[in-house]
């Protein structure tokens, strides 16, 4: 028998329906969590660096996390949302090599799927109050934490499934790029999965090269050719990564997410975190403040 390990699980966050206008209108938006949009009527648009696409009726899309979108309606839209979190046995993402918004025709399973998401978790959507205050982020995660371990064992699963087949509309073969693990050599595996464990340690590409026994120069060629990105710049946007995350589900002080992702002082945490992100960390905040909460 062959067994086939599932690697990666997903926790709701938020789930909700939305009648949206013209202030619904967000350009360079990253987020540490998917976005998941059924649309039931209006029109509205999202896109990447790459790609645009039309939100119109009877469609699912979906943007991984950190995926930088453009979110925007000029009119009405009406749409059913879900966020929900990643997590990976390796801290490697399904969608590491697929970092863009994809839109697949929505099927009477998947209308079901979501009604039934809505139905066994009430009170997950975001404006359940007219105060900001009360969507202070910090205590907003903790919140959803809290109601993720309150859910019984039943509604935990189903909640569970109901992703995963949400999140399996979109990795059919003409849409989503699958590098398979047999095919990318054992050491630059490890060299990846050892990167995610420790981004908060001291990282170079002559240490990874010494850990894979290969010579510097060698080992950085062979990770460019299996990741697509030098093993530095592929460090680097990890450590943003996490950085962006911490940001939206702590109360951490620049200076300690600095150090919590391996820089060492805040002023070349945030020369990076522009260069990648191509904003400061504290407009990123802002911006998470605005579109999320």
């Amino acid at each position: 028998m062959i067994k086939r390990v599932l690697k990666h699980t997903f926790t709701l966050l938020n789930v909700d329906h939305v009648n949206l206008g013209p202030k619904w209108n967000y350009k360079n938006v990253i987020s540490p969590y998917f976005r998941l949009y059924y649309i039931d009527a209006g029109a509205g648009e999202i896109s990447d660096i790459s790609t645009k696409l039309n939100l119109e009726p009877g469609f699912l899309y979906m943007i991984p996390s950190f995926t930088l979108c453009n979110l925007s309606c000029q009119n009405q839209l009406s749409q059913f949302f879900i966020q929900f979190f990643e997590e990976s046995s390796d801290g490697i993402s399904l969608f590491e090599y697929n970092r863009s918004v994809f839109k697949v025709k929505a099927t009477k399973v998947d209308i079901l799927n979501i009604a039934r998401l809505l139905e066994i978790n009430p009170g997950r959507g975001i404006n359940r109050s007219d105060n900001p205050r009360i969507y202070e982020k910090n205590i907003f995660y903790k919140e959803y934490q809290g109601l993720n371990n309150q859910q019984n064992m039943a509604t935990f699963t189903e909640t569970h499934g109901i992703l995963l087949q949400l999140v399996s509309r979109f990795l059919t073969p003409a849409i989503f790029e699958h590098k398979e693990a047999s095919h990318i050599p054992v050491k630059i595996l490890n060299a990846i999965s050892y990167i995610q464990l420790n981004l908060h340690q001291e990282l170079s590409v002559a240490n990874l090269a010494e850990k894979a026994n290969q010579h510097a120069d060698y080992f950085s060629r062979l990770f460019k050719q299996y990741t697509g990105e030098r093993p530095l710049k592929y460090i680097h946007e990890k450590r943003i990564e996490r950085a962006q995350y911490l940001m939206v589900t702590t109360q951490m002080t620049y200076a300690e997410i600095a150090s919590q992702t391996g820089f060492e002082n805040i002023f070349y945490f945030s020369k990076i975190f522009k260069k990648i992100t191509g904003m400061s960390p504290g407009n990123y905040k802002k911006q998470i403040d605005f579109v999320s909460f």
